[in-house]
């Protein structure tokens, strides 16, 4: 697996778009396989007020573009630095990186699993030598590809349990940065209920955690891919200051509320495919296929 990504990785973008497209065609046409379906359900979820027709066109695009992102990502681990940058059209609210960074009480950057979010370590890491989780992939020779990517990076990786939120915690207890993916489903020890797109879903405390001993800086940060791929828009912001809030309820749910309105983007740029409603408090079985 590890040389044949690294031979994808070596592909024209072009063409891995071009592939990216015959397999959200393939996935596209089988409406019970696993991606679609959990797409189909979770829009439902999300998008209640959508016609059928509708919601079937956010579906196919949605595929579509995680198919790219995918392609894209590859192509991001597999180039030098420079590649990544190249890609990036514009950016918006680098002065508000850069006043966040001189926060002594660090930076957490709230990074969701929308656009293309690998290719925008390189952007970053020229200013910020972040501490990031990170989670060894159970294929030997995917965890190598992407182990060689970000250690080309400033970033620290630490391991995705205690050790590792004591690294990050210690980090920003000294003005330090880190990145965390926000929109996974936590243990039930590391989560609280919280509404996200009208349901309450298990959501991770770590950010609001963090945030409320510190009293960091939170950030947004998304990488959004221009409709006619010819490049990418970083969106750098300032996110709801009840996210420090001491209330844990009131600082998770402000987190979701924020994620919900950078999705809001580009809902078709956002990681569907994932089973992020596996655990609500009111439903279960969502994913249940008929």
């Amino acid at each position: 697996m590890y040389f044949l990504l690294k031979i994808l990785a070596r592909l024209p973008l072009p063409v891995l778009h071009y592939l990216a497209r015959w397999v959200a065609l393939f996935i596209i046409i089988m409406p019970y396989a696993g991606m679609r379906w959990v797409v189909r359900v979770n829009l439902s979820l999300t998008y209640p007020q959508l016609s059928q027709q509708q919601r079937l066109q956010l579906e196919r695009a949605s595929i579509y573009s995680q198919c790219l992102t995918a392609a894209e990502s590859i192509k991001s681990w597999g180039m030098p630095t420079s590649y990544s940058l190249a890609q990036i059209h514009s950016i918006s609210g680098t002065d508000i990186l850069l006043q966040a960074l001189k926060n002594p009480k660090g930076v957490i950057a709230v990074v969701p699993h929308f656009g293309t979010w690998e290719l925008m370590n390189a952007w970053l890491n020229q200013y910020a030598s972040p501490v990031i989780m990170y989670k060894p992939s159970k294929d030997a020779g995917v965890d190598r590809f992407m182990l060689e990517a970000r250690q080309r990076l400033n970033a620290t990786l630490v391991p995705t349990n205690d050790s590792g939120v004591r690294a990050i915690f210690k980090a920003l207890k000294t003005g330090g940065f880190t990145a965390i993916l926000p929109d996974h489903v936590p243990d039930h020890s590391g989560g609280i209920y919280a509404p996200f797109f009208g349901h309450s879903v298990l959501t991770t405390t770590l950010v609001s955690k963090l945030a409320q001993k510190t009293q960091c800086s939170v950030l947004g940060l998304s990488c959004i891919r221009r409709p006619d791929l010819s490049g990418f828009d970083i969106v750098c912001e300032l996110l709801d200051h009840r996210i420090l809030d001491q209330d844990l309820q009131v600082s998770v749910k402000t987190m979701n509320t924020e994620i919900e309105r950078m999705i809001a983007r580009a809902p078709e740029q956002y990681m569907w495919g994932y089973k992020r409603f596996k655990q609500m408090q009111n439903l279960s079985n969502v994913y249940k296929k008929p």
